[in-house]
């Protein structure tokens, strides 16, 4: 009897999620094995299509000269948005960790960029504010300072972009404003008892507790800045020189514009084994500075 009530539930619960399991396998999981296959393939839309192996992944890695720099700018960019963009969410979390008046009007205004950051309309106004006659520069000069080529300076482009992204910081700074929440106002005040100082109580009690924190942020937005797209496609185009051509504007092109279809998706599984790669070192890293409250690792 037990058995056979253990069985219905069962069969009612995957009837409930049935159009998840449906939705995943058709929307997801079928166009991963599909483009796994097209990779292997020259597959192209406009022609037959044939299997060639390993061959698209041989022409990337010795032939293709626009790779490994798509895939450098990618890292560096990587490298330079996820820190930024981390200390600047911890900065305001900090602020908004806080008990005054109208403190959740301030708290949904701040979180309203990641609501609107990532679109194309956010991405055109970010290249209007930063063009060499923006109101970036405008305001400059009025401060009587050289006004910078935010958008034509290959030195100067992938942080203009990079800058939207930390701009977009409304999420992490939710979880860290909720993981500032859980902490213990007691150890505080133990360490006022001993005369530590802001600066010590932040370093030795704040950051710690919060390492579970930043290591899921770290790992989504990682994960996120290396499959960045729009911001380099709207606000730059890839330029100058190439400066700010991030790798998803490079499978972009070979697939839509080139119509390397199969070629675009063997990009697409080198990106993903590398994204994998990237999150098992941060990961095992963690065992080293990430701290849990029961004292594991």
């Amino acid at each position: 009897m037990k058995q056979s009530m253990r069985f219905t539930n069962a069969a009612w619960g995957l009837l409930f999620i049935s159009p998840w399991i449906i939705g995943f396998a058709w929307f997801q999981f079928y166009p991963l094995l599909l483009s796994l296959y097209y990779s292997f393939t020259d597959y192209s839309i406009v022609k037959a299509t044939h299997f060639i192996g390993l061959q698209n992944y041989v022409t990337m890695f010795k032939e293709d000269k626009d790779f490994f720099p798509s895939l450098r700018v990618t890292l560096l960019y990587t490298l330079m948005a996820v820190p930024l963009k981390l200390a600047f969410a911890l900065f305001i979390a900090i602020i908004l960790n806080s008990k005054g008046r109208f403190i959740n009007v301030y708290r949904t205004m701040y979180y309203l960029p990641s609501i609107l950051g990532g679109s194309v309309a956010i991405s055109i106004l970010w290249r209007f504010l930063f063009m060499r006659e923006g109101i970036v520069n405008q305001l400059l000069s009025f401060l009587h300072i050289p006004s910078v080529d935010w958008l034509g300076s290959p030195n100067v482009a992938l942080w203009t972009i990079s800058f939207l992204v930390v701009w977009q910081f409304g999420s992490s700074m939710v979880l860290f404003l909720a993981g500032l929440k859980q902490i213990p106002a007691d150890l505080y005040e133990a360490g006022m008892v001993d005369g530590a100082s802001r600066l010590k109580m932040f370093v030795s009690i704040t950051v710690p507790l919060l390492t579970p924190i930043i290591l899921f942020n770290l790992v989504m937005q990682t994960i996120g800045a290396l499959q960045e797209f729009t911001a380099a496609f709207v606000v730059t185009n890839g330029g100058p020189m190439k400066s700010t051509y991030l790798i998803g504007m490079k499978i972009y092109d070979d697939a839509f514009k080139l119509l390397h279809m199969g070629y675009a998706s063997a990009l697409s599984w080198v990106l993903f084994a590398i994204i994998l790669i990237l999150t098992l070192i941060i990961f095992r890293s963690s065992r080293s500075w990430v701290h849990y409250e029961d004292g594991g690792k």
